[in-house]
């Protein structure tokens, strides 16, 4: 995760665009139980405006009692939540409480393209990193926000238990390689341009 965030990082970015899910997988995966919410939890954290925000879309109330290990995470400025029409009321409640930025922006779903244009005009954010699953993933993807993919390629073999992150793309997409970057323990880093899709 060290050498991931160095990355992500390198790429300057004023905002990630982070899934739910990934972002409780995460949880799920790096701490051994959620910590308690604490006074401090409930304020905005002031750090550099250098850093960037993480956009998260839930719709559902998924990271509900998760988001402030988000919060708390010194890389991240702080937390804007996208929400839609029908998103749980107590959910929009819980983050009124905790002082987290919010948007509804979708009816059922989030609209990706009035999110990456309101983070333009409300943010000045120009560069947005999707550090997600295959579902958002791909979504950018299809609809056309994508300009760049990078991949971090671990030396290890996993089998049958592999999360192909493309599974559900519905189109081909045909890429330029731009950057090649080998790192200690044999990770490699393949930044691709994307060319075409069809």
């Amino acid at each position: 995760m060290q050498l991931h965030y160095q990355i992500a990082g390198s790429f300057k970015p004023n905002a990630h665009l982070i899934g739910s899910e990934t972002i409780k997988t995460g949880v799920e995966l790096y701490e051994d139980c959620v910590p308690p919410e604490e006074e401090k939890d409930f304020e905005k954290p002031q750090r550099d405006t250098s850093l960037p925000y993480w956009v998260i879309p839930d719709t559902n109330g998924k990271l509900k009692g998760l988001l402030h290990t988000c919060r708390r995470f010194e890389l991240c400025r702080d937390v804007i939540m996208l929400l839609s029409e029908t998103t749980p009321k107590e959910y929009v409640t819980h983050l009124k409480e905790r002082n987290y930025t919010y948007h509804i922006v979708g009816k059922k779903q989030i609209n990706l393209k009035n999110s990456l244009e309101l983070l333009y005009s409300d943010y000045k954010v120009k560069k947005v990193l999707a550090d997600t699953g295959r579902v958002l993933g791909n979504l950018l993807i299809e609809q056309g926000f994508v300009s760049s993919i990078s991949l971090l390629i671990h030396p290890v073999i996993v089998g049958k238990k592999s999360y192909n992150m493309f599974a559900n793309l519905s189109c081909r997409v045909n890429l330029r390689l731009t950057k090649q970057e080998l790192f200690p323990g044999g990770y490699i880093l393949l930044v691709y341009n994307l060319s075409s899709k069809s």
